[in-house]
């Protein structure tokens, strides 16, 4: 079936008889794993209109069902829901809000170091397809800065936006691709009155222009916004108090004997009637009796005022005076191709990278400078190492620190560098843009060859100091520590498919790394004095190989370890020297001390080096697939 087909030029969305029945109380991280959370009965009976240029506004207090009744449209709520929700005559299925409708929720996170006009310009390449030309896609950008007063600041990047510009452009971000219904949660929360009455007048200008209808919540409305408001709904724990046009609101109301007071603003005034007095018992009690009789009220009167045309009838009056729409159905509906969404991804990860801010330069930073100064650092602390047989646990000493450098860096690299990103991809995923594989095969296109020039280059810093004789040795010892660096960077991103926190991942991986150097790497403890099951478990380590293979490459072989002396002041060669302090008569015996025969093969451990980094890719991407729990994506959301 053709877009065009799909939704009409003037169209409505109509809620017939819908109850939801959802979470009702706080629930520990148990009572939500195992499905042990407290139910109830969230929305009851919920049945209105809203039609094409319309702006509809749910107002009621805190826990009345206001983001719930919005999650039930957009088919995302967690619970029960029964009734019929029509777009345009048909049934409104998940696929089909997707392709033509949007959701801002109360919060959403964008990628700091881009800039506004990046942010607007990679959200329409990602949900306008392919056979929308890029100059359409450019000038629906150029239309959507325009509208929402955001041209000025266009080049800025959004770390140094103001909360009403940043809420504009998150705003946008769903505006780019012209939804034909536009849910906004709260989207006025927090703001300044001035900035309140721009948000809702220039959501209220664009509904008008395109012909599109747009649902907002409320807690706390202001007189200013009342004439961009075409329709209202008030809910008190999940009862319709009143919903219709926002012009017979006070008709309404003083026939069922509350007319609003001179002076006071409307919208306040009618939510404080909507909402349970909690004061005191006898307050309670009254207000409770007061709303029950209103919403027994309105179902028995209200009926009329639900539905537009009924309204129409019974008014008079002409439809809605919204100008013609020239386009019937969103951009999004067009569809994107994989390749075009993968390419825009990329484009995005290396945009939000190279680019002028203070944030971007940060990313930069991490990713190719903050290892080479680290290896700087481990050359200047290492550089007069002398040859004894007294510093071999000395090079050791090199390189477990060269190891554990590159884990850590890799840890901190891709935790502050990856999060605003995977917080990103959760609330696209969400609004069906694209999956989990293609956000992580996007992002390790672009994370790879950064992590190859780092550790090449960090490498190379130490290549006198670790005396290797040709490039192919650097080049071997370079690709072992790539494998660390990248087993890092898997680790860091499959805990954070489940932890919000750059930090406490960090802190979480550094103790995994932290127990694998410890136990496998050889380099701390020996493996021939280690007990056989705690050798067992030392398979299940990449350190078992990566410090195996590197201690061989640095000691096994070599000719300018046989017969050092045991230091500068006692000569091996003598018959006085002691024979435990003379063990290491070339590099090969330190090699037999640390590592048996069958755990110092060369080929196995550069092999399994690498087999870590890539099993951690593919599990990755099976958790990326996998349904996780919902509260655990919804902290990424909310």
């Amino acid at each position: 079936m053709k877009p065009s087909k799909m939704i009409g030029g003037d169209y409505s969305l109509e809620l017939n008889n819908i109850f939801h029945t959802g979470q009702v109380e706080p629930a520990s991280c148990f009572q939500r794993l195992f499905g042990s959370v407290q139910t109830g009965l969230i929305l009851k009976d919920i049945t209105l209109e809203v039609r094409a240029g319309e702006v509809m506004a749910i107002l009621g207090s805190k826990g009345s069902g206001k983001r719930a009744l919005l999650e039930v449209i957009a088919r995302r709520s967690k619970g029960l829901s029964r009734g019929q929700i029509l777009l345009d005559g048909r049934p409104l299925t998940q696929a089909m809000f997707n392709q033509c409708c949007a959701y801002v929720g109360h919060r959403a996170d964008l990628v700091p170091s881009l800039s506004v006009q990046q942010t607007l310009h990679y959200a329409a390449n990602l949900s306008i397809g392919s056979q929308v030309s890029g100059y359409v896609k450019d000038s629906r950008v150029r239309q959507v800065l325009a509208d929402l007063a955001l041209s000025q600041v266009a080049r800025h990047s959004v770390e140094a936006l103001t909360e009403g510009e940043y809420r504009r452009l998150v705003i946008g971000t769903q505006l780019v691709k012209d939804p034909v219904l536009l849910l906004l949660d709260e989207p006025t929360a927090g703001l300044d009155p001035l900035t309140t009455y721009l948000v809702v007048s220039m959501v209220s200008s664009h509904a008008k222009r395109r012909g599109r209808a747009v649902i907002l919540t409320m807690e706390k409305p202001r007189s200013d916004v009342f004439p961009f408001l075409e329709r209202v709904a008030y809910l008190c724990l999940g009862d319709l108090v009143y919903a219709g046009p926002t012009r017979m609101m006070l008709d309404y109301f003083r026939a069922v004997g509350f007319p609003c007071p001179e002076m006071e603003n409307p919208l306040m005034y009618y939510l404080c009637l909507s909402t349970v007095d909690r004061r005191s018992r006898e307050r309670f009690v009254e207000s409770n009796a007061q709303i029950v009789a209103l919403v027994e009220k309105f179902k028995m009167e209200g009926a009329p005022y639900r539905k537009s045309s009924a309204m129409s009838v019974l008014l008079g009056s002409p439809p809605s005076d919204h100008q013609p729409n020239s386009h019937p159905y969103p951009y999004s509906a067009q569809g994107s191709s994989t390749t075009q969404i993968g390419m825009t991804l990329y484009q995005r990860q290396f945009a939000s990278t190279f680019g002028c801010s203070w944030q971007a330069l940060f990313y930069l930073s991490a990713r190719l400078i903050a290892m080479p100064i680290a290896f700087l650092l481990i050359w200047m602390f290492y550089r007069d190492i002398k040859d004894y047989q007294t510093t071999f646990m000395s090079r050791s000493g090199l390189l477990l620190t060269c190891i554990t450098t590159t884990y850590l860096t890799s840890i901190f690299t891709t935790a502050y560098t990856y999060a605003p990103h995977r917080t990103r991809y959760y609330q696209e995923n969400q609004d069906g843009t694209y999956n989990g594989p293609l956000f992580l095969v996007s992002y390790f296109t672009f994370s790879l060859p950064l992590a190859f020039l780092t550790v090449f280059g960090s490498s190379a810093i130490l290549h006198h100091l670790m005396k290797f004789d040709d490039w192919t040795e650097l080049s071997l010892f370079a690709a072992v520590l790539l494998s660390c660096y990248l087993f890092a960077e898997q680790l860091v991103v499959a805990v954070m498919a489940v932890s919000r926190n750059p930090y406490n991942t960090s802190v979480f991986c550094i103790y995994i790394i932290s127990v694998m150097i410890v136990l496998g790497s050889g380099m701390l403890r020996s493996y021939r004095g280690m007990s056989e099951w705690l050798s067992w478990v030392t398979y299940a380590t990449q350190t078992r190989y990566v410090g195996a293979y590197l201690t061989a490459q640095a000691f096994d072989g070599r000719q300018q370890y046989t017969g050092l002396p045991q230091s500068a002041a006692q000569n091996c060669s003598i018959l006085a020297a002691e024979p435990f302090a003379c063990r290491y008569p070339d590099g090969a015996s330190y090699v037999n001390e640390r590592y048996p025969a069958t755990v110092a093969d060369p080929q196995i451990n550069l092999v399994a080096s690498f087999v870590f980094p890539v099993a951690a890719a593919v599990f990755n991407v099976l958790l990326y697939v996998a349904p996780l729990p919902s509260y655990v994506k919804a902290k990424f959301r909310e």
